[in-house]
């Protein structure tokens, strides 16, 4: 439990991080173009790249605190164990997207454009570290979701 509250609070601290640079970066960018007369170049890249990772690692502390959004008409109607079981089934079907779609097809996508040698335009930052969030946040929420089996 003190490994999952520390991933948590890292967590939650680099997310108000991104959100912080990302809030600077956006009035910087109004001040820029509107009292300067001369937006700066990164400002959209940069910011269009911390919302990126602030909505996929978002995605995996919303959902190592459970706070995702669900629907509940069908488990709220079942029995206890019954609730239980379905509890099961969803988070071995959350670990299995998360491990094909994000972990291997994020690794993928990762190694891709490292391949490739793609740079962003403005920012010149290899796209490969900006894609690697995808990978991470998959490995946080399965780590999650592993947690939450094994302690249910």
């Amino acid at each position: 439990m003190e490994i999952r509250n520390k991933i948590d609070k890292v967590l939650a601290k680099l997310l108000i991080l991104i959100m912080s640079i990302m809030v600077i970066n956006v009035l910087w960018q109004v001040f820029s173009r509107y009292f300067l007369g001369a937006p700066s170049s990164f400002t959209d890249e940069l910011a269009r790249y911390l919302m990126i990772w602030l909505g996929i690692l978002g995605a995996a502390y919303v959902s190592g605190r459970n706070k995702h959004v669900a629907i509940d008409v069908l488990p709220s109607r079942l029995s206890a164990k019954t609730q239980k079981k379905l509890r099961l089934i969803v988070r071995i079907l959350i670990i299995l997207f998360c491990l094909l779609a994000l972990v291997i097809g994020g690794f993928r996508l990762v190694y891709v454009t490292y391949l490739l040698d793609q740079f962003s335009p403005a920012l010149q930052v290899p796209l490969a570290l900006v894609y690697m969030v995808i990978p991470i946040s998959g490995l946080l929420i399965i780590y999650y979701k592993i947690f939450d089996i094994l302690n249910q």
